[in-house]
């Protein structure tokens, strides 16, 4: 679960998420360029790279290649189990909503 927090610590890989939240399926140019123009993130592709891979050790993203083409795809099952160890007060008892 540390991996989690140190996951979702950072802005920049919080941003990613809400990028892919929005639009799963991209590929690092779209990221960067979606980083660049909605959140004023003018980080290098190599920086994005580097935080995809720390966002998909912690199992928030996972990469398919299609061609010559890496696309990334958002998972949130890593929040889930921070929702099943710590439930929020007088939310229905089962599983976290998607």
């Amino acid at each position: 679960m540390s991996d989690v927090f140190a996951a979702i610590a950072d802005a920049t890989r919080r941003a990613i998420l809400d990028e892919l939240a929005e639009r799963d399926g991209q590929t690092l140019f779209e990221i960067c360029a979606r980083l660049a123009a909605r959140h004023g993130v003018a980080s290098s592709r190599q920086a994005i790279s580097q935080h995809l891979d720390i966002l998909a050790e912690a199992g928030f993203v996972r990469a398919e290649r299609s061609g010559r083409y890496k696309f990334h795809h958002v998972d949130f099952a890593p929040l889930r189990a921070i929702v099943e160890r710590w439930p929020v007060p007088g939310d229905p008892p089962g599983p976290a909503p998607r």
